[in-house]
């Protein structure tokens, strides 16, 4: 599979944390996919489609990268909480309305940003492009005396 990459169009901002080498750090890939897409498909094509990046996972947790991960229930059962005018606000839903939402998360450890990247595209099987699935990779800012899983 070839990757493309797109520069990013924000520069480095002043909270990024400084990385260093030759350390082991913990991405986030967050999956988003068109959830209605999704749940067009049949149950048993659900499993199938789950089943396909079961052997990459395998090979993630025996080479110690898996840190967790799990699908997402649908948008219609989640909740967003946010402050407004000193009270908490709790809305049904998803904050955002678009078309891609966020449909699991995968914790991982890699070497560096390259490998994390490697390891995100490998997850993308034939239906990805018809669920429209966009895995965004993010760094895990560690906070001393806070676990992460």
């Amino acid at each position: 599979m070839q990757v493309y990459r797109r520069r990013c169009r924000f520069r480095r901002a002043p909270f990024d944390l400084p990385v260093e080498a030759n350390i082991q750090m913990k991405y986030l890939l967050l999956t988003y996919l068109d959830e209605k897409a999704w749940l067009n498909f049949s149950e048993a094509q659900r499993q199938q489609i789950m089943a396909g990046p079961m052997p990459h996972v395998e090979q993630l947790i025996a080479n110690g990268k898996f840190l967790g991960g799990s699908p997402l229930h649908p948008s219609s059962s989640a909740a967003t909480v946010r402050v407004s005018e000193g009270k908490r606000v709790i809305t049904d839903g998803p904050f955002a309305e678009t078309r891609e939402l966020v449909g699991g998360y995968t914790l991982i450890e890699a070497t560096d940003r390259d490998e994390a990247i490697a390891i995100a595209a490998d997850f993308l099987g034939p239906t990805a492009q018809a669920l429209r699935v966009i895995i965004e990779i993010r760094a895990v800012a560690e906070m001393p005396g806070v676990p992460t899983h």
